[in-house]
This record gives structure tokens, C-alpha cells and sequence, in this order.
């Protein structure tokens, strides 16, 4: 799949071989010559990235409260995980957003993307989405429970600077932004193209 990466991300080599397929996580080894000429075998996890969209609705930020039956409530912005038969990162930040809130947007941009771990090819992607098109009735999974909610900018700021469920993940992206206008004047990423 097409998509935008960090340039300086850390990918699993081609020549790895995969020796452990699990649900969320593959485990990936290769042979790494080390700098004395000897040889180990190294090691990277692989999974399905996350796509997360801030969605702004007449001046306010949209927030979901998502209880999972292995997890207490917790606040995020909505997103979820690529599916395999996604064929974009934006068709599947559009499909859950629309599944988890009902809306749908015109405008859409990708602001940022991160890759939390070195040892683990996954990369989360931040969209920011505006001009609401259309709202109608979630489509939750049956694994979910969620509620929708309309934050202004001020209370989402200090929901994300107390890092209050996952909200808090998105800190250094808000650590500059003062205001509704900061979030939606975000600059396009700019990373480096890969087909992954």
C-alpha cells in the first residue's frame, strides 16, 4: 500500500523472513552483519497501522469515550486499525470515522504521522478533517461501545497535556497549538513515499 512514512523511520529489512504470524504482531528475523564482521540474527515486529483523525465540527473537536470488553473507558480521537482490505490510509481513516461518529467530511489532510517504536514497524496516522458533508447513525462494532463527543479547543488541551485515555499520545502535536485556528492552519506532513 501507498503511503507516507517519517524519513527517518525504520523499516524490516526485505531480506527478513517472517518466523511468527500472530493476530496483531508478526515477528520478523534477519541475518545482520555486526561491526567487527561477525554475523547475528536480528529482530523488528511488524503490524497493521493505526489511523487517528481530529474531525472539526462547527468550532469544536470531536472525542470519542470507547469502552472494549477488555478495557476501561478511554478518550481518543477516532481511528482504529488498517484493515486488510483497505486500499488507502485515507479510505480507512474516512470508513472509521463514519463507523464510529457518523460523519462524514469533505476536507481531509494528513498532519502527522509516528512511528512510537524503533523495533516495530507501525506507524500511526494523524488526519485532520474538516467541512462536514453528512452526519448519520454510527455503525459500532459489536466489540464497542462509544460516545461521541463535541470538545471545545481549551477543554481538548488540557484533556491532552493530563494525557487523559489516549488523548494523551497527540501531547507533542498540541504542545504548539494555542488555539482552534493552530490546529486547523497544521501544515501537510512531509514525509518520504513507500509502498509497504
Amino acid at each position: 500500500m501507498h503511503k507516507i512514512i517519517p524519513k527517518d523511520a525504520v523499516l524490516v529489512p526485505d531480506n527478513a523472513k517472517r518466523v511468527f504470524k500472530g493476530i496483531v504482531y508478526d515477528v520478523y528475523h534477519w541475518p545482520q552483519k555486526r561491526f567487527d564482521g561477525s554475523e547475528a540474527t536480528f529482530e523488528m515486529l511488524k503490524r497493521w497501522d493505526t489511523l487517528v483523525t481530529i474531525g472539526v465540527v462547527d468550532s469544536k473537536v470531536l472525542v470519542i469515550e470507547e469502552t472494549q470488553p477488555h478495557n476501561n473507558t478511554k478518550m481518543s480521537f477516532p481511528g482504529g486499525r488498517l484493515d486488510p482490505e483497505d486500499t488507502s490510509i485515507l479510505e480507512a481513516c474516512q470508513r472509521e470515522m463514519l463507523e464510529e461518529t457518523g460523519y462524514e467530511f469533505n476536507s481531509w489532510r494528513l498532519v502527522d504521522v509516528q512511528q512510537p517504536f524503533a523495533k516495530v514497524e507501525w506507524f500511526i496516522h494523524i488526519y485532520l478533517a474538516t467541512d462536514v458533508t453528512k452526519q448519520s447513525a454510527p455503525q459500532h462494532d459489536p466489540g464497542e461501545k462509544i460516545t461521541v463527543t463535541h470538545e471545545s479547543f481549551e477543554s481538548l488541551k488540557k484533556l491532552v497535556e493530563t494525557k487523559v485515555g489516549y488523548l494523551g499520545e497527540a501531547r507533542d502535536m498540541f504542545d504548539d497549538l494555542n488555539s482552534l485556528e493552530d490546529l486547523l492552519q497544521l501544515p501537510t506532513f512531509k514525509g518520504q513515499e513507500v509502498d509497504r
